[in-house]
């Protein structure tokens, strides 16, 4: 079953959390909703979420802009086309490189029909994207949750949404990987406006304070 949320109910679902989990019902209290994140199901969604991948968002959003502005539109023939040196330029680093170079491909040969992962389940989606070098768990999971809106992902390689939840459950900072799973598994099946309102947390409440 293909679970997913939309504009029309992710208020309502922001307050079907709070009513079950204190916590969250403070960051709604103190910060107000979070912003519904979405972006589009194309290419570029995918460059860009490759190009945050261990870096800042003012990284990875810079050398987006580069790339628009070089390409004037980011599509697989246009990056597939761009030399070592142009990408560079953009402030893509080789190895990333590789991995927008391989996506490409991989769209223009129809290994990845982008047009097709939402009517595709959670893990078909993740098999078929983790397939590609470069592509991983963290990648597949923004995907899954700002491109496809699928309504019960909680990225636990994202350190922002750990680190809220640290602070918020008042975890420690060595907690496993398997406790986090364990205490996100409350917010079923709802995890994915569960972290939303985590990364609002963090970023209102400002990284110092972390």
């Amino acid at each position: 079953m293909i679970r997913s949320f939309s504009e029309k109910t992710f208020k309502r679902i922001c307050n079907q959390l709070a009513k079950k989990d204190a916590h969250l019902a403070g960051v709604l209290a103190t910060y107000g909703h979070p912003p519904m994140w979405t972006r589009s199901n194309n290419f570029e969604s995918l460059v860009h979420i490759i190009l945050e991948q261990q870096v800042s968002l003012a990284s990875a959003l810079a050398a987006l802009k580069k790339l628009q502005e070089y390409t004037g539109h980011i599509h697989p023939e246009a990056i597939l086309k761009l030399s070592d040196e142009a990408l560079r330029a953009c402030y893509v680093s080789r190895q990333k490189a590789g991995y927008i170079r391989g996506l490409a491909a991989a769209i223009v040969s129809g290994a990845i029909d982008l047009a097709a992962m939402p009517q595709l389940p959670d893990a078909v989606v993740r098999e078929k994207l983790t397939a590609l070098k470069g592509i991983g768990n963290w990648t597949v999971d923004v995907y899954l949750m700002f491109v496809l809106q699928r309504a019960d992902i909680f990225p636990v390689g994202d350190l922002a949404a750990v680190n809220a939840l640290k602070r918020l459950k008042a975890l420690d900072r060595d907690t496993s990987r398997e406790t986090l799973l364990e205490v996100a598994a409350a917010w079923a099946p709802h995890r994915t406006v569960a972290t939303m309102i985590l990364w609002h947390h963090y970023l209102s409440a400002g990284k110092r304070s972390y």
